[in-house]
């Protein structure tokens, strides 16, 4: 938690402070949207009250106020993406695990899960960042990215597999005994994100800067296979 604070927080701080000080104009700030909450029914919107849960998401929400006070005493412009789930060449943790499980034909239970998750690919994260560097309606303002393709569990699933080449291995068990199953081995807070809904309203961005994503989900899935072969193989990538 500690150093979660300082990375977050303190670094964050300390790099726009001296990023004003040497007149620097703008300063982009990787949020998250977990500065939202975990997730819901409905599309989050930038104009949503936050409501983060745990101490990574509380840090992001706090270096945004203080990043934001900073910007308002020196004139130097702040924004703020605040991306969902992003993967990507070099993809770590969960989604890393699941490309695995997939790849060596583990048969998931989440054929029945219906839910709705926004993603972003890294190039598309990237591409987004860059024009808000530059373009003049970026200026003080906080963005949700996404993808623009939300998709379930079980497609995610799919769309996995097609781009390792291999067959989705989906079992239909109902959400609400998967969540039990996940209390009773102490595994309920990841059984929310993976079973929950958590989807961005992106169009703001795409409205004030006229930006699109040069890649779909499957292009940035198939750019992800072809590193995780790599990387899941051991070679040293290019």
């Amino acid at each position: 938690a500690e150093a979660c604070w300082r990375t977050n927080v303190d670094g964050a701080v300390r790099l726009a402070e001296c990023s004003a000080a040497a007149g620097v104009r703008r300063f982009v700030f990787m949020s998250s949207v977990k500065v939202m909450g975990e997730g819901g029914e409905h599309p989050y919107r930038e104009s949503d009250e936050p409501a983060p849960v745990g101490v990574y998401a509380h840090a992001k929400w706090e270096a945004e106020q203080r990043l934001r006070k900073i910007a308002e005493g020196s004139g130097m412009e702040l924004v703020v993406p605040r991306p969902p789930l992003v993967y990507g060449c070099g993809v770590k943790a969960n989604f890393f695990s699941l490309m695995r499980a997939v790849d060596k034909g583990i048969p998931l239970p989440l054929g029945a899960v219906a839910n709705r998750r926004s993603l972003i690919y890294l190039d598309n994260l990237a591409d987004a960042v860059a024009l808000s560097l530059t373009h003049p309606g970026a200026a003080g303002k906080t963005y949700l990215v996404s993808d623009g393709e939300d998709v379930s569990s079980a497609e995610l699933v799919r769309r996995i597999a097609e781009a390792l080449g291999c067959a989705p291995r989906l079992v239909s068990v109902t959400p609400r005994w998967l969540r039990l199953a996940a209390r009773l081995v102490g595994k309920a807070e990841a059984a929310d994100r993976l079973l929950g809904s958590l989807t961005v309203d992106s169009r703001a961005v795409r409205s004030d800067l006229g930006w699109s994503p040069p890649h779909t989900m499957r292009q940035g899935l198939a750019a992800t296979a072809a590193w995780y072969r790599v990387a899941a193989s051991g070679a040293p990538s290019a």
